[in-house]
């Protein structure tokens, strides 16, 4: 009960950010924990501490409930810490005005979490302002687990085709190894906003790819046009770039294996052999690319 409670008292202090996603009214939590619309359009606060925007039934998808379950285990694990440490330093850098006003950060795509949970977690030590972090995902077995593990955050199932927030509202987007619509993200991000957009380079889990594909043409990677399409839309403020190499136990090349996309186009022969091929090392190479809207 708590946690609805206080999940509940969050979204009521924020509810002006949320915008209808059925007829894009402004919208108010009750005293009952729904959110509801001008237009009586009702979506109700989970028992679990999360709410639920979809417009429509979510297709399914291969983001199950195990791959978030591997994934949170890899971030626990110190996988991601070198690249939270350097979109943490963006965000303090980028928001460390003066002004009195929360900061406010959206993940989008944000899985189960722990990207997002982090990162608030480390503003928080330092930060000035109130530090407010909102993640949505399509997959309610991510909102599911990220509600259960953070309930310190805003947790909601929801489309970005459909994003269920008014416009500029967010100091701070985020974007990690996931897909984007940048004309959602203009929408929502405030004028003197940033997007931060992560995306893979061109030897990110190359360990894995190599064994998995072999000598074709899904061996290499490159990540020139999502770079060209990301500049096309936000101006770009910088781009830095992470490499380093990872060391693996049996249990972490487990989660890695079913936490990565690269494993869904592989056949059951090549994931028994890499899961049994003992690889000790990955390596994590990503580009973190800072834009602001043109």
């Amino acid at each position: 009960m708590k946690k609805i409670e206080r999940a509940a008292r969050l979204i009521r202090q924020h509810s002006r950010m949320f915008m209808c996603p059925l007829c894009g009214a402004g919208m108010n939590m009750n005293e009952s924990n729904s959110l509801i619309c001008s237009n009586r359009h009702c979506f109700d606060l989970s028992k679990h501490g999360y709410i639920h925007l979809l417009s429509r039934t979510a297709k399914p998808t291969k983001y199950g409930k195990a791959v978030f379950e591997a994934r949170q285990a890899m971030c626990r694990s110190g996988f991601f810490d070198e690249v939270i440490e350097q979109v943490r330093d963006i965000v303090r850098r980028e928001t460390g005005d003066t002004r009195s006003a929360p900061v406010r950060i959206l993940d989008v795509g944000c899985g189960e979490g722990s990207h997002l949970a982090g990162l608030v977690t480390s503003l928080g030590m330092t930060a000035e302002r109130e530090v407010v972090g909102v993640g949505m995902d399509l997959s309610k077995d991510g909102i599911h687990l990220a509600a259960r593990e953070y309930p310190g955050l805003i947790w909601c199932v929801a489309d970005l085709a459909q994003s269920p927030f008014a416009d500029k509202q967010f100091d701070v987007i985020l974007n990690i190894l996931s897909p984007s619509n940048y004309a959602e993200f203009t929408r929502m991000l405030r004028d003197d906003g940033i997007l931060i957009k992560v995306v893979p380079g061109p030897g990110y889990l190359q360990e894995l790819r190599a064994l998995f594909y072999g000598q074709t043409d899904r061996q290499t990677y490159s990540n020139d046009h999502v770079v060209s399409h990301f500049r096309s839309h936000f101006h770009p403020v910088e781009t830095l770039h992470i490499r380093c190499v990872k060391r693996l136990d049996q249990t972490s090349l487990t989660h890695l294996i079913h936490m990565t996309p690269l494993s869904w186009g592989t056949t059951e022969e090549n994931l028994e052999k890499a899961l049994h091929a003992g690889i000790s090392h990955v390596t994590v190479d990503v580009a973190v690319m800072v834009g602001k809207k043109k």
